[in-house]
């Protein structure tokens, strides 16, 4: 097959790689970067998708993110490739920090915090067994409830943020398109240096 490994990765490099680029988290970014903005669509299509995928990343419903982007891209008309891309904003670095927010956010809103929080009884053996029904209501509901205001935050910060930088990327890809495609008139023996002729006033 093309452009395959010579000698494939075993788990645990593929693991490594997933929590650590080989290259470094601002080249793989920069990456990331031009990927979106290069893509064949609209701003707000651009923009749209890649805010389906950053929201749809705080919902706790890990191996649905992708098909949650792609409802949420489809609903606001977002494009499908920047949507799968944009659900890179959740990974095993920023899973804690937006678990633990939803979280927060979701006990609050429920107004279930009591000023004596422990552990719910058989949480371990529901998340062993993967209980959804016993876990439902100490933490999937608050992480859902938690969700919703976070990830809608999310994505119209990153809707506003890509919107921008697409259209200016697309212009400035216009003009230098444009400029490229104009003839340049080759200068005559009697041209001056501005290149008009010399007769010419």
């Amino acid at each position: 097959m093309l452009f395959r490994r010579r000698q494939p990765e075993n788990f645990s490099a593929r693991v490594r790689t997933i929590l650590w680029p080989r290259r470094s988290f601002r080249r793989s970014f920069r990456y990331l970067r031009k990927r979106v903005l290069r893509l064949n669509a609209t701003p707000h299509a651009i923009a749209a998708g890649v805010a389906a995928g950053v929201a749809s990343s705080f919902t706790p419903f890990i191996g649905f993110h992708f098909l949650l982007a792609f409802a949420l891209a489809y609903v606001t008309a977002g494009n499908m490739a920047a949507a799968a891309l944009g659900t890179a904003a959740g990974n095993p670095l920023t899973f804690p920090i937006i678990w633990g927010a939803t979280y927060e956010t979701g006990q609050f809103l429920l107004h279930s915090r009591s000023h004596h929080v422990t552990e719910p009884e058989g949480l371990g053996t529901a998340l062993g067994h993967m209980d959804f029904i016993a876990i439902w209501d100490p933490v999937v509901k608050p992480m859902l409830v938690g969700s919703l205001p976070l990830g809608l935050v999310a994505g119209l910060g990153c809707y506003g943020l890509v919107f921008f930088t697409a259209r200016s990327f697309q212009r400035r890809r216009a003009r230098k398109i444009i400029a490229g495609r104009t003839p340049r008139r080759r200068p005559r023996p009697g041209d001056d240096e501005t290149g008009r002729s010399a007769g010419m006033v």
